[in-house]
């Protein structure tokens, strides 16, 4: 069984980018993330220590969110870093973050980068 954990479009005001007003002003941000991991455990039981805590992912990417940093690669690789470390059962996990209207000085929704990461069981 392949068991994944998703969390859409979580939003965060944060101060990512190269450009002066990037780094003043901020910018909304989406983040969105899939998790893969074993969580037959948890299907079979109902105990929340089988699977991977929702509000325990949220508060790791709020945080990593918060660290300014210039790209959105960083950001991104920090995530994906700090997840691993604090959930070693995942073994994959795809990250998007995404920049809502970049300063562009033309029409773009938005910018993103998309991580995806596998490790070993």
């Amino acid at each position: 069984m392949i068991s994944q954990i998703k969390l859409k479009e979580m939003r965060f005001y944060a101060y990512h980018g190269v450009g002066l007003q990037e780094t003043k002003v901020g910018n909304q941000f989406v983040v969105n993330l899939a998790l893969t991991a074993p969580l037959e455990q948890a299907v079979l039981t109902d105990e929340l220590c089988y699977t991977i805590n929702y509000a325990e992912v949220f508060e790791v990417v709020k945080n990593e969110m918060a660290i300014p940093s210039k790209l959105l690669e960083h950001v991104a690789g920090r995530i994906l870093s700090k997840l691993h470390s604090n959930f070693p059962q995942l073994t994959a996990v795809k990250l998007k973050v995404e920049k809502l209207n970049p300063p562009f000085g033309g029409d773009v929704y938005s910018a993103a980068v998309v991580l995806t990461e596998t490790w070993s069981e």
